[in-house]
């Protein structure tokens, strides 16, 4: 079992080393040509990323069906560091959990690469963009099956280069090179915290292993559980882009389509929500810490729901939407409900991917990432309108598609974890359920306009209204199969069946989101059924202005203090250089002068030197 999950992690690692080394060279071999369009059976880099993540996915599914054959857990070991204080063990650990995870995973990678042979046809970077797609698959299942916390966090950073070099895949443009470099410096000042906060578990537990850990975490001090908890958090909140550190996400769609599906569905922002999952017990013995993740939870689930309504272009709405989704998560953890909070992990990744490639699809098409743009799409696209139809409903929550079950099982733990009290504190656990019904409500909506204004109404482009690469409508519609039917596989488990009271009132906050949303654009479909948030739209479309915030507050005054340490190091520390330089210089000018290389001057000098002392010796003696 170990072994099928290691080279489930190790499939995709070796062809990144092998799609950047040899791509192109396979490429030429099989009668194509490099960066430029080509049949599938001769792109090189295309068939090293899919052949090896398509056998990663059926020996991941193997593995998953093991486990559930037979729960429990299986542990490996590679080899023990010794560090001279607590030992860092190199091996993977499999259980429910991460077997379900990694096949979600390699589900979702394996579509990724399938659709962009088809997006990327052309792009003469694809050998190294189809390799980091590969390299990113590997280190986020590398987290989900490490067994001990220092190999988890390998993985963990080494998502964040692979994320910096992909969505500045296209650096040319000054837009996608920003976005990159913000993704990246957000999520590392989220990480400093991250590692503080493993070597404290770690050194307090005395073990890195997960599983001590997660066996000791109630024997563990309580201030050294909460301070790791919390620092924990703070590596979470970047990774799963939640308040404060969310700013990167919506940013982050400078990036090709493909790489915003993969991202936002299976790796990075599922990693911060997976982490607090398998280190569930942690934050079950530092009460404070859940209720942070709860509060944070919830400024995220509806702000950047109010964010998403009043987004202009499809990508922001669905990158708002992921943060908000994420942060349902969160509250399900919150609450104490961290297989509910799994079970929507699952189904998000199979609906929002849907979703990402599928919006590829009407950019490819309409050549415009704005809504504005769009309009009666449904005519010439039909598969990409009936997939992307199932994905909206499964992120609105419609029954019985999957996001309806998965939503359900959260807002029931919310719901009685407000009642019935548990984890957190009443008052926490009253606003996180309050906050969960006010995002269903709002999902609904902006999923509506979002669904209306693309594939409704009258046309509003010259472009050609058609289904894009039979690769990329195909992937789409293969991806609806799970969105739609996932959450029926829950029903197994108890505490993920829909219960009538949480479903009704869920189902009632849908019917008044998406109504209203349906009523607005039905009184001139030719406008955008954001104009009635009035003066309040803006507001919204800046996501309440905290990128403006941070900008007064820490980039301003960073960048003031940086023009000073500039002036000074050129007034001060470089003058202080130049002038000992300077001064070197002038004192050897003045050395040189009786050093000029003239043999008849130097014998002239040694005459006068003799004649002087030869007269010193008569006169004075």
């Amino acid at each position: 079992m170990i072994w099928l999950a290691s080279l489930v992690a190790l499939l995709p690692l070796l062809a990144a080393f092998a799609g950047m080394l040899f791509g192109p060279s396979l490429t030429r071999l099989l009668g194509g040509r490099p960066g430029s369009r080509a049949a599938p059976v001769r792109n090189g880099p295309a068939l090293i990323a899919c052949a090896p993540i398509a056998v990663s996915l059926v020996l991941s599914a193997i593995v998953a069906f093991a486990v559930w054959r037979d729960p429990g857990e299986r542990t490996g070991m590679l080899t023990l560091i010794d560090t001279g204080s607590v030992p860092i063990r190199v091996g993977l650990q499999v259980d429910g959990l991460s077997a379900v995870v990694a096949l979600m995973v390699c589900c979702v990678a394996f579509a990724v690469q399938v659709y962009s042979v088809a997006y990327m046809d052309g792009d003469r970077r694809y050998s190294s963009y189809a390799a980091f797609i590969s390299l990113f698959t590997a280190a986020m299942l590398l987290v989900v099956y490490a067994g001990d916390l220092l190999v988890l966090y390998a993985g963990w950073e080494v998502m964040g280069i692979c994320s910096y070099f992909l969505i500045g895949h296209h650096w040319e443009e000054r837009a996608n090179s920003r976005a990159a470099v913000k993704a990246f410096l957000v999520t590392r000042l989220g990480d400093v915290g991250f590692l503080i906060g493993v070597l404290v578990l770690g050194v307090g537990a005395g073990t890195f292993e997960i599983r001590e850990i997660v066996r000791t975490a109630g024997d563990l001090p309580g201030t050294t559980v909460t301070a790791a908890a919390l620092l924990l958090l703070a590596g979470v909140a970047g990774k799963s882009a939640q308040f404060p550190l969310h700013t990167w996400l919506p940013d982050a769609m400078a990036g090709p389509t493909p790489i915003s599906a993969l991202i936002h569905a299976a790796t990075m922002v599922a990693a911060g929500v997976y982490v607090v999952a398998r280190l569930f017990p942690v934050f079950l013995a530092a009460p404070s810490a859940l209720a942070v993740l709860g509060v944070a939870a919830v400024i995220s689930m509806v702000g950047s729901a109010c964010a998403a309504l009043a987004q202009d272009d499809l990508k922001r709405v669905l990158a708002y939407s992921t943060i908000s989704q994420l942060a349902v998560m969160a509250a399900g953890l919150a609450a104490g409900a961290d297989t509910a909070a799994i079970f929507h992990l699952l189904t998000h990744g199979a609906f929002k991917a849907l979703l990402f490639l599928a919006a590829g699809c009407v950019i490819v098409t309409a050549g415009s990432n704005m809504l504005a743009h769009y309009g009666g799409l449904r005519r010439g696209m039909p598969i990409t309108f009936w997939s992307m139809t199932v994905g909206l409903a499964a992120l609105a929550g419609v029954p019985p598609f999957s996001g309806w079950f998965s939503k359900d099982s959260v807002i029931e733990a919310a719901q009685h974890s407000a009642l019935h009290g548990g984890e957190l504190a009443a008052g926490v656990a009253w606003l996180v359920y309050l906050g969960l019904l006010l995002t269903v409500a709002l999902t609904a909506a902006y999923a509506m306009r979002a669904w209306l204004m693309t594939f409704f109404g009258e046309p509003r482009g010259s472009y050609e209204i058609r289904e894009p690469s039979r690769f990329m409508s195909w992937t789409v519609a293969a991806l609806a199969v799970p969105a739609a039917v996932l959450g029926f596989f829950g029903l197994g488990a108890e505490e993920l069946r829909p219960h009538v009271g949480a479903a009704l009132l869920s189902l009632l906050l849908l019917a008044v989101g998406a109504g209203g949303a349906f009523l607005l654009w039905n009184r001139d479909p030719a406008l955008d059924p954001a104009r009635a948030l009035g003066r309040v739209r803006p507001v919204f479309a800046r996501a309440f202005f905290v990128d403006e915030l941070y900008a007064l507050t820490v980039v301003r005054p960073i960048r003031a203090a940086a023009r000073h340490v500039v002036t000074v190091d050129r007034g001060r520390v470089d003058a202080a250089v130049t002038g000992a330089g300077r001064g070197a210089v002038r004192l050897g000018e003045r050395l040189r002068v009786p050093q000029n290389g003239n043999a008849q001057s130097y014998l002239t000098g040694l005459l006068a030197g003799v004649v002087v002392i030869v007269a010193g010796v008569v006169i004075f003696l």
